[in-house]
C-alpha cells in the first residue's frame, strides 16, 4: 500500500469521525500497529497466526539450511569437503564457545516456532470458534511444536521446555532450567497424540494435501518420538495404522525421483508432510519467505543446494558425500541389470550408464520416462563433477536443481524452491520392518515391508531364509536399506545416535570406515578408502553425538546449569544402559 492511498485513507477516517457523536465511542484498531495484546481475537487472525508458525519452519536454523544439514553432517553419508565450513560439527568435537552455526542457530530458531506455537495455542482457548477451526487451528500449532521440540531434543539432548505462553511475562520464568531429554519427549509425545485426533487427514483435500500439517503426519512424527526411546510395540501400532489408511491413504510413488522434483510432483502421496517452498523462477520476496542470515537477495526458499552441490556450478560445495555411500550403491544392481535409481537422485556421479538412457522402461521405471542422463545443470558431463575445488569429493543431488534440468548454474543462497520431504511413506515402512524386528525378530511382514521399498527401485526382493537373526536383520536396515532410501536427507545422524552406535567400539569402527574420505581433490570413489586423509569421526568426544549449548546463551542463562553432554563431554552410554536398550553388534551380510 503507497503512501498516497494511506493518506486517502486516513483523511476518511477523519471524516467519519468528525460525523460521530462526541459521546459515540469508536473502537479503532490499526491493523499495522498491533501487537500480540490485540491480536489474534478472531478466527482470521489466528490462521495468520498459524502462517507465521509455518514461515518459522522456514529459517536457516530450522530447515532452510543449517538446521537441515547439520544432521547429516554428523552422520555417515557426509563429510566437510570444504574443511572450514562446519567442520567442527563433522568432526563432533565442537566446543560452546565455537562457530555459532549449529550451537545457536537452530536452538534460536526451534524457539521461534515454538514462542509463535505458543501463542496460537494461548488464543485459541479464547476465541469462539465452530469445533472444526478449532480443531484445526490447535492441531497445526501442536503439530509445529513438536516438530520444533523434536529437532531441539535430538539436536541438543536437554533444553528448557516453555508450553505457556504466558512463561515469556516474567523474566522468573522466561529463563527457564533444562529438563531432561525424557521431559522434552514427554511434550512431543502430549502434543502430537492430540494433534493425531484434531487434525485432518490429506484425504481431505485442499490444503490438507498440499502442506498443511496433517494426522498422517503428526502419527508419522509421533512414531519417530516413541522409537527414539526403544518403545518398539507402541511405534508398531502408530505405524501400522498409517499403513492401513486410518490417518490418511499414503502410497510409494512409482518413480522415486518425483520425491525430489518440484512443481507437480510435491506432496504427493508420498509424502507425510514437506517444508513448501517457491518452485524456480515464481520470484517471492525475504519478507514472504525466510529472514535470511547470509543473503540479502533471496527470492526462493532453501540454501541446501549451495552446500550440497559442486564447486565448478557456484556452489559453496562445503559437504561431500561419502565414497562408502556411493559404494554401496554400486554393490547392488536392479533385476534388470542396471544400477539403482536412487543413486542417480542422491549422488551427481558420472554413470556410462546413465548415457544410454533415453526415456525408455527400466526396472525402476517400468511405465517408461525414465529420466536419467549425463546433464548436470544443462551442461554434459563426462566425469564426476567434484564438490570442492581444493578437496575434492562427490556432490549430493538431493535437494539441488542437479537432476532436474530447469538451471544453467547455482544462485548461492536461499534460492533453491524444492520443498523439503521431512517424511516419506518409505520411512514408514522401514521403520515398521525395524519395529517388527526388534520386538520378535525377523519375520515375513517385515520382509514384506522392506521388499516394497526395495521393488520400487527394481531391485530383487530379499527373502526370510538370509536372515538368521535379528542383528542381522537391523544390519540390512540399517546399514543398508535405509542409507539407499534416504541417503543425504535429514534423520541419519538421530538414527546413529537413537540406535546407540557411539557406544559400542565396533560401530565406532563401522563409522569410521563409513566415514574415511580422501583429499585429493577428486570424486574419489574407491571404498575402502585406500590411504584415506581423515574420517568424520576421527577427533569425536563422547557426548558430541549432540550440539553443545552456546556459550553465551548459558551466560545469559545460569539456570540452564552446566548445559548437555557436549558442554561436559559425558559419555551417554550410561543412559543406554540404565534403560536396558540394545546396542546391536556389527555382523557380516
Amino acid at each position: 500500500m503507497n503512501m498516497k492511498r494511506i493518506n486517502i485513507i486516513l483523511s476518511a477516517f477523519a471524516v467519519v469521525l468528525g460525523m460521530v457523536s462526541c459521546n459515540k465511542e469508536l473502537d479503532l484498531r490499526n491493523p499495522n500497529n498491533q501487537t500480540t495484546y490485540d491480536f489474534g481475537d478472531t478466527e482470521s487472525e489466528l490462521q495468520e497466526a498459524v502462517i507465521s508458525c509455518y514461515n518459522r519452519i522456514r529459517l536457516e536454523g530450522t530447515f532452510a539450511r543449517v538446521g537441515y544439514t547439520m544432521d547429516a553432517v554428523r552422520g555417515d553419508e557426509i563429510w566437510n569437503a570444504s574443511q572450514i565450513w562446519y567442520l567442527p560439527y563433522d568432526n563432533l568435537n565442537i566446543s560452546a564457545g565455537g562457530d555459532d552455526i549449529g550451537t545457536q542457530w537452530i536452538w534460536r530458531d526451534c524457539y521461534h516456532v515454538v514462542n509463535r506455537c505458543n501463542f496460537v495455542l494461548q488464543k485459541v482457548e479464547l476465541v469462539d470458534l465452530s469445533q472444526s477451526a478449532y480443531n484445526e487451528i490447535k492441531g497445526q500449532a501442536l503439530f509445529l511444536r513438536a516438530l520444533a521440540y523434536y529437532t531441539i531434543a535430538t539436536y541438543y539432548q536437554t533444553a528448557p521446555l516453555f508450553n505457556d505462553y504466558a512463561q515469556y511475562s516474567s523474566m522468573e520464568t522466561m529463563y527457564a532450567p533444562c529438563v531432561s531429554q525424557d521431559e522434552l519427549f514427554d511434550q512431543i509425545d502430549k502434543d502430537l497424540v492430540e494433534a493425531m485426533e484434531i487434525l485432518p487427514s490429506r484425504n481431505a483435500g485442499g490444503e490438507w494435501a498440499g502442506g498443511r500439517a496433517t494426522c498422517g503426519a503428526a502419527a508419522g512424527y509421533y512414531a519417530r518420538s516413541l522409537m527414539f526411546r526403544h518403545r518398539f510395540d507402541e511405534a508398531l501400532v502408530v505405524l501400522e495404522d498409517i499403513i492401513s489408511g486410518k490417518y490418511g491413504t499414503y502410497k510409494l510413488m512409482a518413480d522415486y525421483g518425483d520425491n525430489f522434483r518440484e512443481g507437480a510432483a510435491e506432496n504427493n502421496e508420498e509424502s507425510l508432510f514437506e517444508v513448501q517452498y517457491l518452485d524456480y523462477g515464481m520470484g517471492g520476496s525475504d519478507e514472504e519467505w525466510t529472514p535470511v542470515n547470509i543473503s540479502s537477495n533471496a527470492t526462493q526458499g532453501h540454501a541446501v543446494e549451495s552446500n550440497y552441490a559442486p564447486t565448478a556450478y557456484g556452489s559453496w560445495a562445503d559437504l561431500s558425500v561419502s565414497p562408502w555411500l556411493y559404494d554401496l550403491f554400486k554393490k547392488e544392481k536392479c533385476t534388470d541389470g542396471t544400477l539403482d535409481p536412487r543413486l542417480y537422485w542422491t549422488i551427481s556421479s558420472y554413470e556410462p550408464e546413465y548415457d544410454a538412457y533415453t526415456g525408455g522402461k527400466t526396472a525402476g521405471y517400468p511405465d517408461g520416462n525414465d529420466p536419467r542422463c549425463n546433464v548436470i545443470y544443462q551442461n554434459a558431463v563426462t566425469e564426476t563433477p567434484k564438490t570442492n575445488a581444493s578437496n575434492g569429493g562427490f556432490s549430493s543431488a538431493k535437494w539441488t536443481y542437479a537432476r532436474l534440468d530447469v538451471c544453467s548454474s547455482i544462485v548461492t543462497g536461499l534460492h533453491c524452491g524444492i520443498n523439503l520431504r521431512l517424511m516419506r511413506y518409505s520411512d514408514v515402512l522401514l521403520r515398521a520392518a525395524e519395529c517388527i524386528n526388534e520386538i520378535s525378530g525377523p519375520s515375513q511382514k517385515a520382509i514384506d515391508y522392506i521388499n516394497q521399498v526395495r521393488n520400487r527401485a527394481g531391485l530383487a526382493s530379499l527373502n526370510l531364509a538370509d536372515f538368521t537373526s535379528a542383528d542381522k536383520l537391523f544390519e540390512q536396515i540399517a546399514n543398508v536399506e535405509r542409507p539407499k532410501e534416504f541417503g543425504c536427507e535429514n534423520g541419519r545422524g538421530i538414527d546413529l545416535i537413537r540406535w546407540g552406535f557411539f557406544h559400542r567400539d565396533d560401530r565406532m569402527e563401522q563409522l569410521k570406515d563409513h566415514g574415511s574420505y580422501v583429499l585429493d581433490g577428486t570424486a574419489n570413489t574407491a571404498y575402502p578408502v585406500q590411504n584415506p586423509t581423515g574420517n568424520t569421526y576421527q577427533y569425536y568426544q563422547p557426548g558430541h553425538e549432540y550440539f553443545p549449548i552456546f556459550q553465551t546463551t548459558l551466560n545469559s542463562n545460569p539456570n540452564l546449569g552446566k548445559g548437555n553432554s557436549a558442554n561436559t563431554n559425558t559419555d551417554n552410554a550410561a543412559v543406554f544402559e540404565a534403560n536396558g536398550w540394545t546396542i546391536r553388534p556389527v555382523v557380516a551380510l
